[in-house]
């Protein structure tokens, strides 16, 4: 889980603006305008990647930008799009887990008579130490 730039082709087909990514299969998406074909470029490749993280399967490293050849007949051109997975976890799949723990009796007493939020601060503490 990290932060991603990789170089996407923009072609621009009528109404739309596609958008392929070419160190993915299947990573590709379109929009109207040229923010819009930006924001679909980025939602879709950080979704690929989370798809990706999730399933244990291994990132390509990013082409380099000039190694990439456009066809000469076409209104197309390359782009870098940046993403970070943490962000998108923390957006799209915040949805809350049961976790069962273990603390020293003494503590729980003293945290429940503090009306101590025990959720909050395991999360709290779970981001202090990963650093999200």
């Amino acid at each position: 889980m990290a932060k991603y730039v990789y170089p996407a082709i923009f072609k621009k087909d009528g109404d739309f603006i596609f958008v392929e990514f070419p160190d993915f299969e299947s990573c590709y998406t379109q929009g109207e305008s040229i923010i819009e074909a930006m924001e679909m470029a980025t939602d879709v490749l950080c979704l690929t990647l989370y798809d990706m993280e999730e399933g244990g399967k291994t990132i390509p490293a990013p082409s380099e930008i000039n190694s990439i050849v456009l066809s000469e007949n076409d209104d197309s051109f390359i782009s870098l799009v940046a993403c970070d997975t943490i962000e998108y976890r923390k957006f799209y799949d915040n949805k809350a887990i049961k976790k069962t723990l273990t603390i020293p009796s003494w503590l729980n007493t003293m945290a429940e008579r503090k009306g101590v939020n025990f959720s909050q601060v395991l999360q709290d503490a779970l981001k202090a130490q990963i650093n999200a």
